[in-house]
């Protein structure tokens, strides 16, 4: 019986070396990209496929990425999630997925407990109430790959992605001050998150560059859910002056902000104009369709995840801040008119 294939072989017919061919089909960061079409070509056409697990030992790599994130049943993170996954398989790695439910204690302790031998990278959304950088530190000192994503830390020596929520949000208030909005609202999330700042920061510019007042009265901070926003919208009702419209954080706040003004015998869009933040599918099915900034969210897994195999594979990679734009998308619930 014939013997099969090997890498020796594929070394012997290019004349190359075994840990070439080796470092070929691992994708390291040390092979010429012409001889790795070469290998992957010639392999394809004897219809060779390496042994993946032989591979990862030899090289002491195991295939797997972790994935740390607030929620699972968030539609921005099940989209992330989709993209990671997408391009962890384009790559031959398997994903580890680890959910905080959005709170700090968890989020250490799994970290603290994590077992670093089962992983060869992390890619982390921290949780709202996330004030420490020391877990995370900890991790990178013993030479752990990590790449944090969306809702990333300050004053952390790391690569991230994010969308431009700065941006974003200048693009969202501006939109409503076309709208013939004058006393614009905005519903931010917890305080401390770098892109609530980011949002806030992008809200104040617009007002500033159109010469609008800045009311502290129409800032109001609180969480992420349907829940919040309606509460926050309340609270802005209950003015003597209230806004005529309201920018959130996200959609999920929105819309609790929509069923607020409902409520309360107001028009959206005529009496008080609405505008979210995600393009989560609720958009579409509240009444008045919401309008929004589009995330990326597909495409900010793909990046991310990209850019930690570049660190797995050459851990002298420089770091790199990695911010894409979002897309208005214009509903209803900024409409004047009827």
């Amino acid at each position: 019986m014939k013997n099969p294939l090997g890498i020796k072989d594929i070394a012997k017919m290019l004349k190359i070396s075994v840990s070439t061919v080796s470092r070929a089909f691992r994708d390291t960061h040390d092979v010429n990209p012409e001889t790795r079409k070469k290998v992957l070509a010639l392999a394809k056409k004897l219809n060779f496929k390496p042994n993946k697990n032989a591979s990862a030992l030899a090289s002491g790599s195991t295939k797997n990425i972790g994935v740390v994130i607030p929620f699972i049943t968030n539609y921005y993170f099940s989209m992330v999630i989709s993209g990671i996954q997408e391009e962890a398989y384009e790559r031959d790695y398997n994903v580890i997925l680890y959910v905080t439910n959005d709170h700090v204690a968890r989020e250490q302790n799994l970290l603290e407990n994590l077992s670093t031998s089962s992983l060869d990278g992390l890619l982390i959304s921290i949780s709202s109430d996330s004030s420490t950088n020391d877990h995370f530190e900890q991790l990178m000192a013993k030479g752990m790959p990590i790449v944090f994503f969306d809702r990333v830390p300050k004053d952390i020596d790391a690569s991230k992605v994010v969308q431009d929520d700065f941006a974003g949000a200048l693009q969202a208030t501006e939109y409503l001050i076309r709208q013939g909005y004058t006393r614009i609202a905005h519903i931010a999330g917890p305080e401390n998150l770098q892109f609530t700042q980011q949002r806030l920061n992008g809200y104040l510019q617009a007002l500033e560059q159109h010469n609008m007042v800045i009311d502290p009265r129409l800032i109001v901070y609180s969480g992420f859910s349907q829940a919040h926003g309606a509460t926050d919208a309340l609270k802005l009702l209950a003015l003597p002056d209230r806004p005529d419209a309201i920018f959130a954080a996200n959609d999920r706040k929105a819309v609790g902000a929509i069923q607020t003004i409902k409520q309360q015998g107001l028009r959206v869009g005529q009496d008080i104009g609405v505008i979210g933040f995600t393009n989560d599918p609720i958009a579409t099915v509240v009444e008045p369709n919401l309008s929004t900034i589009e995330e990326p969210a597909m495409e900010i897994g793909k990046r991310s995840c990209a850019l930690l195999i570049r660190h797995i594979k050459n851990r002298d990679f420089e770091i790199q801040d990695m911010v894409l734009p979002g897309k208005l998308i214009e509903r209803d619930s900024t409409k004047r008119s009827s």
